[in-house]
């Protein structure tokens, strides 16, 4: 059985897709090719995004003598992340269309990686790059760890990590709400040590969703799924991708704000 927290990759939106001829079928290095082609759709914006806020940042301690970020780049922000979550839930319900709306969903979260990314570097200066490395080594360490079988998918792995992810986007969703009437839960965003712990409890759920990525992505390839599953499979890795880089940044983020 196949089933992931990733909600893109859950096994019940996928227990109606059929099995394909071998020749149409997606196959992993298919799914690694189409993951590299979505990073590097996310890095390209991301990268141009992150020159255009340190040119105004620059531009703008020319004339005040303050680094401070424009605020044009909030409204940018914001547009481009509502935009990645409607194609990401477009994505989820029309995987047929996944070739078009995954890369597309990949540019728009490289403008919001960029332009967080810069905030965090003016305020951390260093913070991106241990975030960026920490995000990879922790990648390629979870893939050795699922390849030489140290941890095994079984049902209860499966339902432990969709539990705790579950939870996890409770505790979000439950914080956004709250900040729409000035309120806040400090467990997820204060230095403390509990929020330090907090951190990293959820970056090692990120982590452990990985493993189900990688193990959707080998099940996918052995049931016959079509070859636009492909796309739909390294779009579900992406988002693990980027959830974990995000929840890293802020991790160090606490630790470097308690210095």
């Amino acid at each position: 059985m196949m089933r992931s927290s990733n909600p893109a990759m859950n096994s019940a939106a996928l227990s109606k897709i059929g099995r394909v001829a071998e020749s149409e079928a997606m196959t992993i290095q298919g799914s690694v090719n189409r993951t590299l082609t979505l990073l590097f759709l996310v890095m390209m914006p991301a990268y141009w995004a992150w020159n255009q806020v340190m040119q105004s940042i620059a531009y703008s301690f020319n004339q005040t003598g303050q680094t401070s970020l424009p605020s044009n780049f909030y409204p940018m922000a914001i547009g481009f992340g509502i935009g990645a979550f409607i194609l990401a839930l477009i994505t989820i319900f029309k995987k047929e269309w996944s070739m078009f709306t995954a890369p597309l969903y990949a540019l728009c979260e490289g403008f919001v990686l960029g332009i967080i990314s810069a905030i965090f570097e003016l305020q951390y200066p260093g913070i991106v790059v241990q975030a960026i490395s920490l995000t990879f080594g922790t990648l390629f360490a979870l893939l050795m760890i699922y390849k030489t079988g140290i941890i095994k998918v079984t049902n209860k792995f499966r339902l432990g990590v969709v539990a705790a992810t579950g939870g996890i986007a409770l505790i979000y969703f439950l914080s956004f709400v709250m900040s729409f009437f000035g309120a806040r839960i400090p467990l997820i965003h204060e230095a403390t040590p509990l929020g330090i712990g907090f951190s990293l409890v959820v970056i090692a759920i990120a982590a452990l969703n990985l493993i189900l990525d990688f193990d959707f992505i080998e099940k996918g390839s052995e049931r016959g799924l079509p070859r636009y599953m492909e796309w739909y499979a390294a779009f579900g890795l992406m988002v693990t991708l980027i959830w974990l880089y995000f929840e890293i940044l802020r991790f160090l983020a606490k630790i470097r704000s308690r210095r």
